[in-house]
């Protein structure tokens, strides 16, 4: 079983981890009514995606 020989320093075990944040979500404006959504998918405020009305969205309330 392979164990570590030595221990390893805050500096090298934190340089590891730099590149474990989070990254925010890439929104865009949705051309219909404007609202931020993820790109590529249906638009959860109106239901419009590619030029027309892809699903219809019932008001929540």
């Amino acid at each position: 079983m392979a164990v570590p020989k030595k221990k390893t320093s805050h500096a090298r075990r934190d340089r590891r981890r730099a590149h474990h944040a989070l990254k925010s979500a890439n929104l865009v404006a949705c051309p219909n009514c404007g609202s931020p959504h993820v790109p590529h998918r249906v638009c959860p405020e109106c239901g419009y995606y590619k030029g027309r009305t892809a699903v219809i969205v019932e008001p929540t309330g």
